[in-house]
């Protein structure tokens, strides 16, 4: 859809949600939203709530700009739901967003595209962590297998320290990922019209880039593009444009890498719906490939469209 049809179109900007990241997509939407509004779009902000597709109706919304974060807004459902109602949205379908949010099954489907993930294990309910069955051991890191933002993940490196850790991330999900340390450089790619913008290195001021340094200024510096050597720059971008195919993105995303000195690229994971936040990470990288962020909110939601094809759309 080009601007001028776009601008005909009542836009709902999808925000807030019952995630553990509710917060950060308050502030992504109301980004968003002023964005909109400041380049004479129709918009109107959304908190969703269990009432949503009664509110969509109520408000007419014509299309759906999608700023939820973690569960029940980046996994699938809100896009099955906007499927369902015939609405067109921005970002990726209802396939590549659970994938996407599913770590694990995630991991599986990189691996199978040639992607070098950490070795892990996964656990659940009751199962314990067992370095001789899993081929690792510390230090570790433990994470909810379907949270965001950092949620629930802990650095273990004693192992007095990974009871409590596993109960961490267990408090977030009934399945978590126990995985290899693994030393190298934050670097994220952010990825727009299915292909890589560019890339940038964050360097925590904590012990990892966790749910602080993601969301507090001066927590982390960022350095932008990414200082790497200009094959291993290459190398991250194309491998970032992979990781997005493979799980069947649409439109946008992040892709977040650690990169050893020997210049491995172990792929962490997609981010379907990054932040749009003053401190995120998709803006900074399109300011830095010529996009600001007006421009930024613009191509995403011209690209706002239904994924399921074949019925009636």
């Amino acid at each position: 859809m080009d601007r001028a049809e776009m601008k005909k179109k009542k836009i709902g900007v999808l925000m807030g949600g019952m995630s553990a990241e509710r917060d950060v997509s308050l502030k992504s939407g109301a980004a968003v939203h002023g964005a909109l509004i400041e380049r004479g779009y129709n918009s109107v902000a959304l908190d969703v709530g269990r009432d949503i597709s009664a509110r969509l109706a109520a408000e007419r919304v014509e299309v759906a700009f999608i700023c939820l974060h973690g569960r029940l807004g980046e996994d699938g459902t809100i896009q099955g739901l906007l499927e369902v109602m015939g609405i067109p949205y921005t970002g990726s379908g209802v396939l590549a967003s659970a994938l996407a949010m599913n770590k694990t099954v995630a991991k599986v489907v990189f691996a199978a595209n040639g992607l070098t993930v950490a070795p892990y294990v996964v656990l659940r309910g009751s199962d314990t962590f067992n370095a001789e069955y899993a081929g690792f051991g510390l230090p570790l890191v433990v994470k909810p297998s379907q949270e965001g933002s950092s949620v629930g993940v802990s650095i273990v490196r004693k192992s007095e320290e990974l009871p409590a850790a596993l109960a961490e991330a267990f408090r977030y999900d009934a399945e978590i990922l126990v995985e290899q340390y693994i030393k190298g450089r934050e670097i994220q790619v952010a990825i727009l019209a299915d292909r890589a913008l560019g890339a940038i290195e964050i360097v925590p001021k904590r012990e990892f880039y966790d749910f602080e340094a993601k969301y507090t200024a001066g927590m982390a510096e960022h350095i932008c593009p990414a200082p790497l050597a200009p094959a291993l720059y290459e190398k991250v971008l194309r491998q970032g444009e992979l990781a997005h195919r493979a799980l069947g993105c649409d439109g946008y995303s992040r892709v977040d890498f650690l990169v050893t000195e020997q210049g491995e690229c172990f792929l962490l994971e997609v981010n379907t719906l990054p932040g749009m936040t003053a401190l995120s990470l998709m803006p900074e990288i399109a300011q830095s490939a010529g996009y600001g962020f007006a421009d930024l909110v613009e191509e995403i939601v011209c690209s706002a469209a239904l994924k399921i094809k074949g019925m009636g759309n």
